[in-house]
């Protein structure tokens, strides 16, 4: 997400820190430059005019010429400028009104409007404990209420029952009046698409949006249409009242230009952002956090909260319990792996945190590493896992087979786990990790009981899931495992 964008910008910004200190002419050549990183990542033009325009102006005065860090001061503008761009802060989902409050998902046919009303469901469901039922009115596409009551199994949430030969009126009347009688707090509409934006099918959304008269009208957009994306919402924007947009597909856009345009030249709020095919891969909209991680700033906020869901606590005491007395074998490392690859790999990882995407190997993490670690710890005995030194020349080779790897492979995971260890002992006599937290300013995170450490035991400023990274750094050892 934004990766292209973020390496342009970086490359901007880099070298106006590099400078002691700048000219007007300084920041406005800087300003062009960004202002055609913006045009590559395919935004709006107009949008990418009055941003430049709006930081130029903001950027050329006195105070920021004459600054100590000059640079860092241009950087802040920038950043502060595409929270505003973006929205300035997260447009929370509006459910609470008297049952059912109804929600209206729209958008053109093969945006990921379905998937996305399950997604949307399966969050309201487990973070805000709402009772819900999906309905699908989707008349036209051919199975597209089974599809939606295969999702609804999937997530353990309530679908309408099938009747066939309803129009799309009728079913919304149906579902309004069987969530009522059912105490369902929130009613999920699933509408009909086009291929195109037409008469017809704002003609059955307005039709729908009087029945069921919605507290929210969500339009799903596939972000990979880039700047036609921002036409859909323009175009539904001007016929249907909309309070909102998501955007799928946000994980395999690198350009981010729709994100970026599309609540200056709609005017509403991105609320959602779809990061992946699982029903659980869909993220608040944070204005803040994504400017942060465009600006290659990280965004720990999201890394700590997502640690928060997927960190079982009982693991992460019991892990700290051992690094305390300065032990550290394979299982904990296997266990600690399954744990990243659970937040999104050790390259999702690496990017929300600051600092991270620019450090050289940072770039090169290969999450397919991960899988391969987890396939030679998976080929050894209990016994070889808890005593590593047990692992003799011939124990290797069938370490390597069992896995498909090499025996090289093998070696470089047990260096690796020697590494960790000994640092694991060297916390041991430093006053373990709850001393070590004091010294980083303490503060605690999810996952690590009493410091300041991240889940799963890396120091502060580490990444999580790999005990003794120094922070900002690799785990030790870890840069075996990344790209050639």
């Amino acid at each position: 997400m934004f990766d292209s964008l973020s390496d342009r910008l970086g490359g901007v910004f880099d070298k106006l820190r590099g400078r002691g200190a700048l000219t007007e002419t300084d920041v406005r050549a800087a300003m062009r430059e960004v202002r055609i990183a913006l045009l590559e990542a395919d935004v709006a033009l107009p949008v990418a005019r009055d941003f430049v325009n709006d930081v130029t102006e903001r950027a050329v005065g006195e105070e920021v010429i004459r600054s100590v860090t000059p640079g860092q001061m241009v950087v802040k503008i920038v950043n502060d400028a595409l929270v505003e761009l973006l929205g300035s802060e997260n447009a929370e989902l509006n459910v609470n009104a008297t049952p059912p409050a109804v929600v209206m998902m729209v958008g053109l046919q093969g945006s990921g409007k379905t998937t996305t009303t399950a997604k949307l469901s399966k969050r309201l469901k487990e973070k805000s404990n709402k009772k819900v039922m999906m309905a699908s009115l989707d008349v036209a596409r051919p199975a597209a209420q089974e599809q939606l009551a295969v999702l609804g199994r999937q997530i353990d949430v309530d679908t309408l029952p099938i009747v066939a030969g309803q129009s799309p009126t009728d079913i919304a009347k149906r579902a309004l009046e069987s969530a009522r009688l059912q105490g369902y707090d929130v009613l999920m509409f699933d509408t009909a698409g086009r291929l195109h934006v037409d008469d017809a099918l704002m003609d059955e959304m307005k039709a729908v949006a009087s029945v069921g008269k919605p507290v929210e009208t969500l339009l799903v957009v596939d972000s990979l249409t880039g700047q036609d994306a921002v036409n859909v919402a323009k175009g539904f924007g001007e016929e249907v009242d909309l309070t909102g947009v998501v955007l799928t597909r946000m994980d395999g856009d690198a350009r981010g230009g729709a994100a970026l345009s599309m609540r200056k030249v709609t005017g509403k709020p991105i609320k959602f952002a779809g990061t992946g095919e699982a029903l659980d891969a869909l993220e608040p909209f944070h204005p803040d956090r994504v400017a942060g991680r465009i600006l290659g700033m990280g965004d720990v906020v999201s890394l700590v909260e997502r640690a928060a869901e997927t960190v079982k606590m009982e693991d992460a005491e019991k892990l700290a319990a051992k690094m305390e007395k300065g032990k550290f074998d394979l299982d904990d490392l296997r266990m600690q792996i399954k744990q990243m690859q659970n937040m999104g790999g050790l390259g999702a990882l690496a990017k929300m945190m600051p600092g991270m995407k620019g450090m050289k190997g940072a770039g090169d993490i290969d999450d397919k590493a991960l899988t391969r670690l987890e396939a030679m710890m998976s080929s050894m005995t209990a016994k070889e896992r808890a005593k590593p030194k047990l692992i003799n020349a011939k124990r290797k080779i069938r370490i390597a087979k069992g896995s498909g790897t090499t025996v090289q492979d093998v070696n470089k995971l047990l260096k690796m786990h020697q590494q960790m260890e000994t640092t694991m002992k060297k916390l041991k006599k430093m006053g373990g990790l709850g001393k070590l937290a004091q010294m980083f300013g303490g503060g605690g995170m999810p996952g690590m009981p009493g410091g300041g450490a991240l889940p799963g035991g890396g120091a502060p400023g580490a990444l999580p899931g790999l005990g003794g990274a120094a922070p900002g750094n690799l785990p030790p050892g870890f840069d075996k495992f990344t790209k050639n």
